[in-house]
C-alpha cells in the first residue's frame, strides 16, 4: 500500500473548510515552552526510486537470509507457495479484523471454521478454538484450564518441553495465588523420566505437560504418560511445536490427551524475526466450555441455509470477568488463515509426503554426524526431522558461529537453555534440504 501525500492545494482547501490559516494553529492549545520550535533533525526524504535501493541495500547485508539454515528449536522453514501468498493478501483477508458483528462476516467466520476443522483432524481431537497468540500462550493457556476443570494447584511440566513454553506458563501462573510447578527431568535417551514423572504426579496434580515431540526432537512416549497422569486423575496436555512431525505420528488424540497445543508457523508462514506464530488449542468435547478465546461454529438460517455463527467467546470483553476463562482479547486470524490455505493445498497424502521427506533426510544427516570423528548423537529416542548433536571435545557455541561465518547456520545451542547441555546443538532439517545441503554441513563439521 502506497503513502499518497496531500498536495498543497488540498491541505489549504482543508485548512479553510475548518477555519484556521496554518497547520500550526491546530496546536494552538500546546504551550509555546512545549513545541520544538524548529523541523526535525531528519534526513531528506528519498523519493520511491532511492528509496527503494536503500531498502534493497539494508535488505542485501542480512548475510542470514541467504545461509544454509538448519535452526529449528521451535521455528521451521518449511516451503511456503507462492499461490498461498497471493490468496492471503487478498484485500477482504490482508486488512480485516476480528468481527464484532460476527454475522455479518460469513466469509471470516467460514475461514475461521475451517481453520478450526483442520486443528481438529491434525491433532485427532473434538474441539478446536479459533487459534491463540502462540505456541507458548497456548501452552499456558492449557496449564489455567487444566486448573479450572480439576479445581487442582500442582502443574508438573517435563524439563524436555520447550523452554520457552515453560518460562511462559511460569508468568502466566505467578500472578495466582496456589500454583505449584514442578519440573521433571529428562532421561538419558532425550525423553522424560518417566520413573521420576511417576514419583511427580500425585492426587493434587491437575496436569501433566509434555512436548510431542519434546524439544530436543525426541518422540515422547505418550501412552505411558497417560497411564501416569490418569493413575491420579490428572490431565494430560501436548504441546506440539512442529506440526509437521504429526503426518507420521499418531496424533495425540489417539493417546486419549485430554488438551492438546502447538505451534502453527511451520504450516503457515516462514521463519521471520522470530514470529509471528499462531497459537493451535483443541480438547475434548467435555471440556469445551472452558476453552480460552473463541470458537465458530456452523448452523442453519431461517431458509435452512448453511451459515457460521460465534458460537462462544468466554473472554472478558463478552461476559463477566469473573465468568472469563482467558483475557486473550484477539486470534491470529491472519495467519490462521495462512495454515488453512497450506494444508488445503498440501491435502493429506502431500502432507504426509512431506512428512516422509523430513524424515529421511534427518534420518540421512543423522547417520552421516554419526560416522564423524568428534561428534555424536546423544539421545537414542526416535525422532522426526530434529536431533541433537555433541560436539565431544568442546562447546557448541563457539563452532556454531565459525559455521554461521562460513554460511551455514548450523542449529540452535542447547547451552542457552540447559548448562549442562554446553557441548549440543540441535539441529533440523526439512523438505526444503536436498542431499546437497546435508553433505555441505557435514563437511563443514568435519572441517571445523
Amino acid at each position: 500500500m502506497r503513502y499518497l501525500p496531500h498536495t498543497d492545494a488540498e491541505i489549504r482547501e482543508m485548512l479553510s473548510r475548518i477555519g484556521i490559516e496554518s497547520i500550526d494553529a491546530l496546536f494552538a492549545s500546546i504551550p509555546e515552552a512545549n513545541r520544538l520550535g524548529r523541523p526535525l533533525d531528519l534526513e531528506p526524504a528519498l523519493d520511491e526510486v532511492r528509496l527503494t535501493k536503500h531498502l534493497s541495500s539494508l535488505a542485501d547485508a542480512n548475510d542470514a537470509a541467504r545461509a544454509l539454515s538448519f535452526l529449528g528449536g521451535g521455528m521451521y522453514d518449511h516451503h511456503v507457495p507462492p499461490a498461498m501468498d497471493q490468496l492471503l493478501m487478498r484485500s477482504e483477508f490482508y486488512t480485516a479484523y476480528t468481527p464484532y458483528q460476527a454475522e455479518v462476516s460469513q466469509g471470516t467466520l467460514q475461514s475461521i471454521y475451517e481453520f478450526q476443522t483442520i486443528v481438529c483432524q491434525l491433532f485427532g481431537t473434538d474441539v478446536a478454538n479459533a487459534s491463540m497468540y502462540d505456541g507458548a500462550s497456548a501452552a499456558a493457556e492449557a496449564v489455567l484450564m487444566a486448573r479450572r476443570i480439576k479445581n487442582r494447584e500442582r502443574i508438573v511440566l517435563s524439563d524436555a518441553l520447550h523452554p520457552e513454553y515453560r518460562e511462559v506458563i511460569r508468568t502466566y501462573l505467578s500472578g495466582l495465588e496456589g500454583p505449584e510447578v514442578v519440573v521433571v527431568k529428562h532421561a538419558a535417551d532425550g525423553r522424560t523420566d518417566y520413573d521420576a514423572l511417576a514419583e511427580a504426579v500425585d492426587e493434587e496434580t491437575a496436569a501433566v505437560v509434555v512436548g510431542y515431540p519434546n524439544f530436543f526432537g525426541c518422540v515422547e512416549d505418550l501412552a505411558r504418560v497417560r497411564e501416569l497422569a490418569s493413575k491420579h486423575g490428572a490431565l494430560l496436555v501436548t504441546a506440539t511445536a512442529e506440526p509437521y512431525a504429526l503426518s507420521l505420528l499418531k496424533p495425540p488424540g489417539a493417546y486419549d490427551a485430554d488438551i492438546v497445543v502447538g505451534e502453527g508457523q511451520a504450516l503457515a508462514v516462514p521463519p521471520q524475526l522470530g514470529g509471528p506464530g499462531v497459537g493451535l488449542f483443541s480438547c475434548k468435547q467435555e471440556f469445551v466450555r472452558q476453552i480460552p478465546g473463541r470458537l465458530v461454529g456452523e448452523t442453519v438460517d431461517t431458509d435452512d441455509r448453511r451459515g457460521y455463527v460465534l458460537t462462544l467467546s468466554t473472554r472478558e470483553q463478552h461476559i463477566r470477568r469473573a465468568r472469563a476463562t482467558s483475557n486473550i482479547c484477539t486470534n491470529h486470524g491472519l495467519i490462521a488463515l495462512a495454515l488453512a490455505i497450506r494444508t488445503a493445498m498440501l491435502g493429506r497424502s502431500g502432507f504426509e509426503e512431506a512428512g516422509r521427506i523430513c524424515l529421511s533426510r534427518a534420518e540421512y544427516l543423522k547417520e552421516s554426524i554419526r560416522s564423524l570423528d568428534g561428534f555424536d548423537v546423544p539421545f537414542a529416542a526416535p525422532t522426526f526431522n530434529e536431533f541433537v548433536v555433541r560436539r565431544q571435545d568442546g562447546l557448541a557455541a563457539p563452532l556454531l558461529a565459525s559455521l554461521a561465518a562460513q554460511g551455514v547456520l548450523a542449529g540452535v545451542d542447547l547451552g542457552l537453555f540447559y548448562p549442562e547441555h554446553g557441548n549440543d546443538f540441535l539441529v533440523s532439517v526439512t523438505e526444503k534440504h536436498e542431499k546437497a545441503d546435508l553433505d555441505r554441513f557435514v563437511t563443514a563439521l568435519s572441517a571445523a
